[in-house]
């Protein structure tokens, strides 16, 4: 039996002016990145992204807010959303990221018809204080145990190659497998010339070496390669799957371009795999 992939794609709801200062990420306004910036983008629009989303393939569909955390403007803005989105995509899994949250917000999220949310840890707890100085690690894993108690499913993970050693990476594996997410993004670090963290970027070696790493630790949870995808794995038959992968995020990113979908359902098929038709493939 051919191993499955699941599709996903993110939609960046409300985009840049975030005051915190993680040193990874472009949304950040402490660091005055080239991109776009809105405050909410139109329910219609992101409607017709998910409609599009799935329309290739995407079994999954993320609601992406910049900033720390869920206040009530924004957690209407999140939830209206989601019932948009619900009505017209009823069996699509959907996923909201945005940030900070508390039981009762979570709560209303799955209210609304959100069935996962996105938290990342980031990185280990003794390396997230040199990435980010305007709130903890600590804090982070909090909201993830908020999750897990407003009965949401978990979605967790971070990014590799910031410039971390290995010994933060196996500790920031071990705090993700405490948690036992559903699924676990691993993201790998695009550079920007705007930002401060000036890592460098992993050998597509490495990478492949990292994902088989957090397979053993989590045989159970699904592995979403997303962001840096394209620019770490550029082997023409490198296979993240067999590595241990069994999702992928297609489409654009929050700030960066992506692979077109259909260029990754034909990558996918060329490697000997099929496309899930179903969240529970």
């Amino acid at each position: 039996m051919k191993k499955s992939i699941f599709l996903c794609s993110i939609c960046n709801i409300s985009s840049g002016s975030c005051a915190e200062d993680c040193g990874f990420c472009t949304q950040s306004a402490h660091h005055h990145a080239d991109i776009e910036r809105y405050k909410y983008k139109p329910v219609d629009q992101i409607v017709f992204e998910a409609k599009s989303a799935a329309s290739n393939g995407a079994l999954g569909f993320c609601l992406v807010t910049s900033g720390l955390g869920l206040d009530d403007k924004k957690l209407a803005f999140v939830t209206e959303a989601a019932r948009a989105v619900r009505s017209v995509l009823p069996e699509i899994h959907l996923i909201a990221c945005n940030g900070m949250a508390n039981v009762e917000q979570l709560r209303a999220l799955k209210e609304a018809g959100v069935n996962s949310y996105n938290h990342n840890l980031e990185s280990s707890q003794a390396f997230y204080k040199t990435i980010c100085t305007t709130h903890t690690w600590e804090s982070r894993y909090e909201t993830c145990l908020h999750v897990k108690e407003s009965g949401l499913f978990l979605c967790s993970g971070g990014i590799f190659g910031l410039g971390e050693s290995k010994e933060d990476r196996a500790s920031f594996i071990e705090s993700v497998k405490s948690l036992n997410p559903e699924t676990m993004p691993l993201n790998f670090y695009i550079q920007n010339p705007a930002l401060p963290l000036k890592a460098n970027p992993l050998s597509e070696a490495e990478a492949l070496e990292i994902i088989t790493q957090v397979r053993a630790a989590l045989p159970n949870t699904r592995l979403m390669v997303a962001g840096g995808r394209e620019i770490t794995f550029v082997s023409p038959n490198c296979d993240i799957f067999a590595a241990g992968a069994d999702a992928i995020v297609i489409g654009d990113y929050l700030t960066t371009k992506g692979e077109l979908p259909k260029k990754d359902r034909e990558m996918i098929t060329r490697l000997g795999y099929d496309i899930a038709s179903s969240c529970h493939a």
